[in-house]
């Protein structure tokens, strides 16, 4: 069994890889870059015109809906930056056999999926919500000391890992189904729901993104703590341990995938 030292090592240099391969095509990397740019500030440029025609949203304002936004944005960008692969797995790896090339090799599988590449394009997504989040602060729209910028962090952390429970679960369907891609990407777009205050949606829908696919947990409800004096056990207490139950659960359907995965054939 390798040591988390050697995995280390090992994805420094499948990623040093990846990068080398990467470089060969900067023009994509770029275009790519700038795609996610312009469709993130679009996003601002949608909550702008919806509040000059509603000057305040469920008692909102626009300046803590652009907290909210930019703070969706990062849990996000990170999963998409190094767990994109994933996406693969529920699209063709799985239909078409490519996942054999992990099953020959004496590593973790997960770990091989995810170390294949990273993806640049959600640099933007970064960047987008890093600006967003420090305006914020800036303005002093959210009084940041030691303890709240350790969880803020936190919430950064356990968000990003809810974005990839969500998205190893769906895809992991594949070797079941052979194709999750569809279901992948209906689930993934629930997303959407998590860039604003979830008073705006239906009940039914308020409680299918809280509990069933909880991504009103990777900005709403810590964001809530750090606007709006919400308490820190029910919003970013209550994210860390779903995210460490969607982990489990996503791994563990993932695991169970893996032996029943029978290769290309008829």
């Amino acid at each position: 069994m390798l040591s988390i030292k050697r995995y280390v090592r090992l994805y420094r240099v499948f990623i040093s890889q990846f990068l080398k391969s990467l470089m060969q095509s900067k023009l994509d990397f770029w275009i790519g870059l700038l795609g996610f740019l312009l469709s993130q500030t679009f996003g601002i440029v949608f909550l702008y015109l919806v509040f000059e025609q509603i000057p305040s949203l469920q008692k909102w304002t626009l300046e803590q809906l652009v907290f909210i936004y930019g703070f969706a944005q990062i849990p996000r960008g990170l999963d998409h930056l190094i767990t994109d692969n994933i996406w693969m797995v529920g699209w063709k790896m799985v239909i078409t056999g490519e996942f054999d090339k992990y099953m020959l090799r004496p590593m973790n599988l997960f770990f091989q999926v995810i170390c294949e590449k990273l993806q640049p394009d959600a640099l933007g997504e970064l960047l987008v919500g890093v600006v967003l989040t420090t305006y914020s602060f800036q303005k002093g729209l959210i009084l940041l000391t030691p303890g709240r910028l350790l969880l803020f962090l936190l919430s950064i952390l356990a968000g990003s890992v809810i974005y990839t429970s969500v998205k190893l679960f769906f895809a992991s369907l594949a070797f079941w189904f052979k194709d999750s891609i569809a279901m992948l990407q209906v689930a993934y777009d629930m997303a959407n729901f998590a860039k604003y205050p979830i008073e705006i949606y239906a009940k039914p829908i308020q409680f299918v993104i809280s509990y069933i696919i909880p991504f009103a947990f990777v900005a709403y409800y810590p964001a809530s703590y750090f606007l709006m004096a919400a308490g820190p056990w029910e919003t970013i207490g209550m994210e860390c341990i779903l995210a460490v139950i969607a982990g489990g659960i996503a791994y563990l359907t993932f695991v169970t995938g893996t032996r029943r995965y029978e290769s290309a054939g008829n």
